[in-house]
């Protein structure tokens, strides 16, 4: 069996672990976190950058910045993982679902338009499979209306935009995802991207229990204490020397993982094209983290997942749209219909794209994806 994912094995990062344990730090902020916070500052152009033990408690660290009150309007693109909503909605916002692009698969310009009142708070824009969801429209007109942005950049890390600027640098906030599924992984973990500089002080609070301790151990006060709301939010050093070691072999993982989808890309765009299914743009940035077909029908989409299954290759589905979740529709609404997540849900799956597939592995899923002719 050919898996859908295999998580990435980077050289030396065992022997990372291990001196953190002779260092003796194992909780957050030693030596590790301050490496990884240091790539991943380089990587996001000076951009402050706080290590959290997950994407989800990135984007609930945005939602305490923000001081998301209940009755407060969220924007969030009903085709993404659960907790680009949940983040927001356990601090009493109401979740704004809108509909997908189905140029891109990322949140509809035309939908964020209509669905903003004045009690719109944030717009969470997803890069869905490292895709660039901000246009500068949607920046214009989040500015104008004075609605931050926060860009849930989970699929994203070493992503471009047209410009070749990095993904997750337009926006106030993004937030990175590093489980066991990303191109790079520390197992559990992820991180809050502060662009706006007024910002930064308060989230370093706000990360260590609402307490100044930041402050403390860089000189600046005497004794730290309470001074604010806050949670637990620090990566132990044990999962920031794994992710040291990971950022330190990402050129080699993002070339594999390269030439894989584009292997894919140019071997099966011809058979898509002959049965009328859609294959995801080639973008000269993408971080290749994905690799979707887009089926002509429900149906037919169904039938591939279990026709490649049996030939030894795990394909899989994606999201369920939240607004038809149990969760979404008791902490959101979907004032406009979400139509084309219902649509491209049911349609979507996924080929094995993981950071050490071999040619022989790739050359296996093209053989069987292209045998299947329904």
């Amino acid at each position: 069996m050919i898996p859908f994912n295999r998580p990435t094995q980077a050289p030396g990062q065992l022997e990372a672990v291990a001196d953190v344990f002779r260092r003796g730090h194992l909780s957050g902020d030693g030596e590790y976190t301050s490496r990884a916070s240091a790539s991943l500052r380089e990587l996001h152009c000076g951009s402050a950058v706080l290590l959290t033990t997950s994407c989800t408690d990135a984007l609930e660290l945005c939602a305490m910045l923000l001081q998301i009150q209940p009755g407060d309007e969220v924007i969030v693109p009903s085709f993404t993982f659960v907790s680009s909503a949940n983040a927001f909605a356990i601090m009493g916002a109401n979740i704004v679902f809108v509909d997908i692009d189905p140029k891109n698969l990322n949140i509809s310009m035309e939908h964020v338009e209509r669905a903003l009142t004045h009690r719109t708070r944030a717009i969470v824009a997803v890069n869905y499979a490292g895709t660039p969801s901000l246009t500068d429209e949607l920046v214009e007109l989040a500015r104008m209306k004075n609605v931050v942005i926060i860009e849930d950049n989970a699929h994203g890390l070493f992503g471009l935009d047209s410009e070749g600027r990095p993904l997750g640098t337009r926006s106030q906030l993004s937030t990175l995802s590093f489980h066991e599924t990303k191109n790079i992984t520390s197992g559990e973990g992820g991180a809050i991207v502060i662009n706006d500089p007024e910002l930064v002080d308060r989230a370093e609070i706000l990360r260590e229990k609402g307490t100044n301790r930041s402050r403390f151990f860089r000189g600046m006060v005497d004794k730290y204490t309470w001074v604010d709301v806050g949670s637990s939010y620090l990566l132990s050093e044990i999962n920031a020397a794994v992710l040291v070691a990971q950022l330190d072999f990402r050129a080699t993982v993002q070339e594999r993982r390269g030439a894989a989808a584009q292997q894919y890309h140019e071997t099966l765009v011809e058979w898509a094209q002959q049965h009328g299914h859609s294959l995801p743009q080639r973008l000269a940035g993408s971080p290749n983290h994905l690799f979707p077909i887009l089926f002509r029908t429900a149906e037919v989409r169904t039938r591939f997942l279990a026709y490649t299954r049996e030939r030894g290759v795990a394909t899989t589905f994606h999201y369920i749209p939240l607004h038809s979740s149990p969760g979404g529709k008791r902490f959101g609404r979907a004032p406009f219909g979400c139509e084309t997540s219902a649509d491209v849900s049911d349609r979507l799956a996924r080929l094995p794209l993981f950071s050490d597939i071999t040619i022989p592995e790739v050359d296996t899923v093209i053989e069987v994806v292209s045998g299947f002719t329904v």
